[in-house]
C-alpha cells in the first residue's frame, strides 16, 4: 500500500464510502415459483423505500426456475440493521418461509464502495 493510500485510511474523514452488500439465493417451493414476485412485493416495495436501501433486487435463476437471487446493498451497517428490525422484515419472517424448499443462503459483506463498478473487461464504446 503507498504512503498516501495508507494515511487515506489512518485519517477516518479521508476513508472511502462503504456499503453493505448482500446476495441471498431463494428455493422456492414449485407450486410457489411462479408468483413469488408478487409474494415478495409488499416486502420489496417496503424495503426500496427504506432510506439507507441502495437497491433490493430480484432475478430468476436460469438454471434452477424455482431459486430466485435476491441483490441487496444498504449505506452503511446502521441501515442494513435498521432494515432487519423493521415491521415489514419482521412480516417478511413470518409470512415468506411456508413458501420456501429450503433456508435461503446467503452472502453478506462491507464492501469499499457506495455504488456499482462498470465491469470494465467488458467496455461498451461508441454508444452515446
Amino acid at each position: 500500500m503507498a504512503a498516501s493510500e495508507a494515511g487515506r485510511y489512518s485519517d477516518p474523514t479521508l476513508r472511502r464510502p462503504e456499503m453493505i452488500f448482500i446476495t441471498a439465493k431463494f428455493r422456492v417451493l414449485p407450486e410457489d415459483a411462479e408468483r413469488w414476485p408478487q409474494i415478495v412485493d409488499e416486502f420489496t416495495q417496503a424495503t426500496r423505500s427504506e432510506p439507507g436501501c441502495l437497491w433490493f433486487d430480484w432475478s430468476r435463476s436460469l438454471a434452477d426456475p424455482n431459486e430466485y437471487v435476491l441483490v441487496e446493498a444498504f449505506r452503511d451497517g446502521e441501515a442494513g440493521a435498521a432494515h432487519v428490525q423493521s415491521e415489514h422484515f419482521k412480516n417478511a419472517q413470518r409470512t415468506l418461509p411456508p413458501h420456501l424448499a429450503e433456508t435461503p443462503r446467503i452472502v453478506n459483506m462491507t464492501v469499499p464502495q457506495d455504488d456499482w463498478s462498470e465491469l470494465g473487461e467488458m467496455a461498451v464504446t461508441g454508444r452515446g
